[in-house]
């Protein structure tokens, strides 16, 4: 991974557009591909971002940018929409490499894991006709939480968190892309399911192609008692 913290302007240009002024952001370089730029705030989301798979250029400067004081331009283009980032650097404040390794993969907690074993266990949740593949089908990045067929045949890959975020939309689509070259389950369908999920990744999903579906952890442990509500 590189870090730079750099004084620099970023401009996004694709489905939507995008402009940040001047002002000191870190740079993170991943060996994904991807990139994301954040600032000193916002917790852990990036101001904006290039996901893989992407390449990036590196080049100099024309006279006018010089003229204004930029020293670096990187040009990261997404190479299935053409989607471009700009970020045109000013000032380097700080450039270093890091070699993290291979990581481990995010150990999901106990209600996570419990709502897998709950869905594989009671799949036709999903729809009428599914049957369970398997649960923890890996992919070369980590492992999808449930591969399922639908009543058609079709491979369904689904992604299960307590909330849904757009993070978790993220890591379903980098599994999607994977899996739907594989000519053995392509076309793969997506699913996201979660107790509870974002409005903002429910919009991401949807925009996706990505089924959205939430789930009663109480009445999937059967602790939900419907003959006892009034509504």
């Amino acid at each position: 991974m590189r870090l730079v913290i750099a004084n620099c302007s970023v401009d996004y240009a694709g489905r939507l557009s995008a402009h940040l002024p001047l002002a000191t952001r870190l740079l993170m370089l991943k060996s994904d591909g991807s990139i994301l730029v954040h600032s000193d705030g916002g917790s852990y989301k990036p101001l904006n971002w290039m996901s893989p798979p992407c390449y990036i250029t590196f080049d100099e400067p024309d006279q006018t940018q010089t003229d204004a004081g930029i020293t670096q331009v990187w040009k990261v283009t997404q190479k299935k929409t053409d989607d471009v980032l700009v970020v045109s650097i000013y000032d380097v404040l700080h450039d270093s490499s890091h070699e993290l390794g291979i990581d481990p993969g995010l150990q999901k907690d106990g209600v996570e894991a419990h709502l897998q074993k709950l869905l594989a266990e009671q799949i036709t949740l999903l729809g009428d006709g599914h049957t369970l593949v398997r649960r923890e089908y890996m992919t070369a990045i980590g492992p999808v939480d449930i591969l399922a067929r639908d009543s058609g045949g079709a491979a369904v890959a689904v992604e299960i968190k307590r909330r849904g975020d757009i993070d978790g939309v993220e890591q379903l689509t980098r599994y999607l892309e994977l899996m739907n070259r594989d000519p053995h389950l392509s076309p793969v369908q997506g699913v996201f399911a979660a107790q509870e999920i974002k409005p903002q990744a429910r919009t991401l999903a949807q925009d996706r192609g990505i089924r959205c579906v939430v789930l009663d952890y109480d009445a999937m442990r059967g602790l939900d008692d419907s003959d006892s509500r009034l509504f």
